[in-house]
């Protein structure tokens, strides 16, 4: 991440006043983000849905698991750790977050949209660090405190609903395996090319935010809202806009999300909401053009 390590020495020198890597106090950590992360290899991951939104879409309420799910990624780096996220703020709350980030150290990699027409509209901020853990995990908790993003989890209010569609016929046509989050069937696909931050290999790649995410929630009738982004080379971009657009699925933004990333990305977001199969079709047909891989 460029020029992470001086930005932190600059403004907080606690922040890179790292342990060890094999001394990280991940119970520290949880406690100070205030919920338990799927840990995935040495990556722990925790989640910051905004399910406090009621988000809508084209007649769509979108569930927090399809579109308005944040999360940071730790990973022990450089004799501390490396903290990466994605935060889904309002616009009214993009300003204040930023301000709180910077006075604390950290970088902002990216702020965008990933939908159009949404309401309210939603923005998803990008974000980097390195050093202790729990400074980091306390920066960011005094930053999301700035926002109406909930801190504390709650507890769930019934089963999950069910995926009302043919999982089975869009794993085999995805390629992948599938799974089941909140009322929403998510497909993580790999690239084959490594990739690397600031000379860190972002691995797993699901966990640490570069495999392609797809993600399906039932709307009824063997159709599906889709939503998810497609992680590029330069010259798949466009061979994948053309292949989305031929389907019926709309692009509805392309961009990146680090700044040092090794080889070059870029992030490419769409939605459609139309009958599963068919979707998945097209959606293989974008796979079709990028350097991913099947089970």
């Amino acid at each position: 991440m460029r020029k992470t390590i001086s930005a932190l020495i600059g403004v907080s020198a606690c922040l890179i006043a790292g342990a060890h890597a094999q001394d990280l106090d991940w119970n520290k950590v949880d406690e100070t983000l205030g919920r338990k992360p799927a840990v995935a290899d040495d990556v722990h991951r925790y989640g910051f849905p905004r399910t406090d939104l009621t988000v809508t879409l084209d007649g769509v309420t979108i569930k927090p698991a399809l579109a308005l799910g944040g999360w940071l990624a730790f990973k022990p780096a450089h004799g501390g750790a490396m903290v990466m996220g994605d935060l889904v703020l309002l616009e009214t709350e993009i300003n204040p977050v930023m301000a709180k980030m910077i006075a604390s150290g950290l970088e902002i990699t990216a702020v965008h949209n990933h939908l159009l027409r949404a309401s309210p509209a939603t923005f998803y901020m990008h974000v980097a660090g390195h050093g202790d853990p729990v400074k980091l995990a306390s920066a960011i908790h005094d930053a999301l405190a700035e926002s109406k993003t909930p801190l504390t989890v709650a507890a769930p209010a019934g089963p999950p609903p069910a995926i009302d569609l043919d999982t089975a016929k869009l794993d085999q046509v995805i390629g992948v395996k599938g799974q089941a989050n909140g009322g929403v069937y998510q497909f993580n696909v790999k690239r084959r090319d490594p990739i690397t931050e600031d000379g860190m290999l972002l691995t797993p790649v699901g966990a640490m935010g570069v495999a392609i995410a797809i993600n399906f929630q039932p709307t009824g009738g063997g159709k599906a809202a889709i939503i998810g982004d497609f992680v590029l080379t330069s010259d798949e971009v466009n061979p994948v806009i053309v292949a989305l657009r031929t389907h019926g699925i709309e692009v509805t933004a392309l961009h990146s999300h680090m700044l040092d990333e090794q080889p070059r990305l870029f992030f490419m977001h769409f939605w459609a909401n139309d009958d599963a199969v068919k979707l998945a079709n097209g959606l293989r047909a974008a796979l079709d053009k990028t350097a991913s891989t099947r089970s």
